[in-house]
C-alpha cells in the first residue's frame, strides 16, 4: 500500500529533484519479418511495428497525464537486424541501409524518439550477413534519425573477437565522418558492447534479444537528482548511512517505475518485462551523477576516492532497487555518459576527469566509456584499443561493459562539441598519442578467461 505521505514525497522528486521515468521500451520480435527478398522484408517489418506499436506512444502520455509522472522517452527495441539481413538472396550494404530507412520510417510513423536494434553479435565470429550490417553502419546512421545501433564484440564466455574489434575502430572512425557535419552524431547512436544484455530499454543499445518473445515492455528509471537531494540530508554520516539512504531512496525511484510498467503492459495488452534500475542523468543542473559521488565528499568527479564513492553508490542502487521489483533487469546501476550529465562535463572541462579515470569507474557502474568526445583526428587503431581495453574489463569482471564514443571531426582537447537536449554537451578529453596500430592488427581472439569454465 502507498499511503499519503508517500505520494506527497513522489509529488515533491518529481517537482524539485527531476525525477521522471527515462523510458518505456517496446521490444519486438522481427524473425518472422524475414525474407529473401529485401522489399518483402522492409513491408513486413514496416507492417509489423507500426501495428505493434501503433498505441505505444498515446498510452504512454496517458499515464503520465493520470499519475504525473514525466516519461521522458518511449521507444522501441527489435530483434538484431543482422538476422535479418542473413536471409536475405544478396547480403549487400545497399539492402542493409534499406533496412535501417525502413525502421526509421516505422519509428516515425509511431511517434517514439528512437528505435534501436540495428545490431549484429559477433562474439565469436562473423557471418556474411554480420559483416555487410556492420559495413553499413556508418551510412545507415548518416542516413536516418532515430536509428541506434550496436554491436557486441565479446563475451566472457567466448572471449573478445579482436577482428570485430579493429572492424569496429574503423566503423566509429568511419561514421564520425559521414556524419562530420552534425559533430558526429551518427557515434551518438552507436555502442560497442561487451556481454550485450537482451531486455536493456536505454539507447542506443537496446535490441530485443534471441530469448525474448513476441514483443514485451521494458521501463528504464532515473533519479540522480532524489539520490542528491536524500544524501544532503545526512551529511558527514559514516557510509552504512549512505548506503542506507541510497538504498531506499532507490527502493521509491523503482517501485513508481514498476507501476508505470505494469500499467503501459496491461493497456498495451503486451507483457511486462523487466524494470532497469540504472540512474540515467541529463544535462540539467542538480539531475548528475557525478554531483552524488561530490556530495559524499569529493570536491570534484574525479579525483582519488571517485571509484569507491561510485562502487558504493551502484551496489546501493542494486539493493535497494531488487527490493522493488520482481523483475529487475537491463543493465541496472549507474551511468556515466560525460555529455549527458552535468557534472561529468564540468570535470572533465576542468580536467578532473580524464579518459583513464573514466576507464577505472567503468570497472563498479553499469555500462562503460559513455558519451566520450575525443580529438577527430584520432586514429581508428586508438579507437579500437579503447573499445578492446573496455572490454577486457567487462571480460574478466563478468559484466556489461560498452564504448560510445565520438571522434569530433576537426576537433581538438579544450574544443566542445554540442549535441542538445538529453544527449549535451561534450568536452574534448585527451587520448594517448602513443601508438596501438600494431596490438590492433594482430587480430584473432582474446581468449575466454578461467572463469568462463564455470560448467
Amino acid at each position: 500500500m502507498i499511503n499519503p505521505f508517500e505520494i506527497l514525497e513522489t509529488i515533491n522528486m518529481i517537482d524539485k529533484e527531476n525525477l521522471d521515468i527515462r523510458t518505456i521500451t517496446m521490444g519486438i520480435s522481427l524473425k518472422d519479418c524475414a525474407s529473401p527478398d529485401v522489399d518483402i522484408a522492409c513491408r513486413n517489418i514496416y507492417e509489423k511495428i507500426t501495428k505493434k506499436a501503433k498505441n505505444l506512444v498515446s498510452v504512454g502520455c496517458e499515464i503520465e497525464k493520470q499519475y504525473g509522472i514525466p516519461i521522458i522517452n518511449k521507444r522501441i527495441s527489435v530483434t538484431p537486424i543482422a538476422n535479418i539481413v542473413d536471409a536475405l538472396s544478396l547480403k549487400s550494404t545497399e539492402n542493409c541501409v534499406k533496412l535501417a530507412k525502413t525502421l526509421d520510417k516505422a519509428a516515425k510513423a509511431v511517434g517514439v524518439n528512437f528505435i534501436g536494434g540495428y545490431s549484429a553479435l559477433v562474439h565469436k565470429a562473423m557471418t556474411c550477413g554480420e559483416a555487410a550490417l556492420i559495413e553499413s553502419i556508418p551510412e545507415a546512421l548518416a542516413a536516418t534519425d532515430i536509428v541506434c545501433s550496436s554491436v557486441n564484440i565479446g563475451t566472457t564466455k567466448a572471449g573478445i573477437n579482436m577482428d570485430a574489434v579493429a572492424k569496429m575502430g574503423e566503423i566509429v572512425r568511419r561514421t564520425a565522418e559521414k556524419t562530420g557535419d552534425k559533430n558526429g552524431f551518427g557515434c551518438a547512436k552507436l555502442v560497442v558492447f561487451m556481454n550485450a544484455v537482451e531486455d536493456n530499454p536505454f539507447m542506443a543499445g537496446a535490441f530485443h534479444g534471441e530469448g525474448e518473445g513476441e514483443c514485451v515492455i521494458n521501463v528504464g528509471v532515473s533519479g540522480p537528482g532524489v539520490v542528491k537531494c536524500a544524501l544532503e540530508k545526512v551529511k558527514g554520516k559514516p557510509f552504512g548511512i549512505v548506503a542506507e539512504t541510497i538504498k531506499k531512496t532507490a527502493f521509491k525511484i523503482t517501485r513508481m517505475g514498476e507501476l508505470v510498467a505494469q500499467e503501459a503492459s496491461k493497456r498495451l495488452g503486451v507483457p511486462f518485462g523487466i524494470v532497469d534500475l540504472s540512474l540515467a542523468p541529463t544535462p540539467a543542473v542538480g539531475d548528475s551523477v557525478a554531483y552524488i559521488l561530490e556530495e559524499m565528499g569529493l570536491e570534484k568527479c574525479g579525483t582519488h576516492g571517485t571509484t569507491a564513492a561510485l562502487a558504493l553508490l551502484n551496489d546501493a542502487v542494486k539493493k535497494g532497487g531488487v527490493m522493488a521489483s520482481s523483475y529487475v533487469g537491463g543493465l541496472s546501476g549507474a551511468f556515466i555518459p560525460v555529455s549527458e550529465d552535468a557534472g561529468m562535463i564540468n570535470a572533465a572541462k576542468i580536467g578532473a576527469l580524464k579518459l583513464e579515470k573514466l576507464e577505472a569507474m567503468t570497472c563498479v557502474c553499469s555500462v562503460g566509456l559513455d558519451m566520450i568526445a575525443i580529438p577527430g583526428d584520432t586514429p581508428s587503431e586508438t579507437i579500437a584499443a579503447i573499445i578492446a581495453d573496455e572490454a577486457a574489463i567487462g571480460l574478466i569482471n563478468t559484466k556489461t561493459t560498452a564504448v560510445r564514443i565520438i571522434p569530433a571531426i576537426g576537433k581538438k582537447v579544450g574544443d566542445t562539441v554540442e549535441f542538445g537536449g538529453l544527449l549535451g554537451t561534450a568536452p574534448i578529453i585527451e587520448v594517448s598519442k602513443y601508438s596501438s596500430a600494431d596490438f590492433i592488427k594482430r587480430g584473432g581472439r582474446i581468449p575466454a578467461p578461467l572463469q568462463a569454465l564455470k560448467n
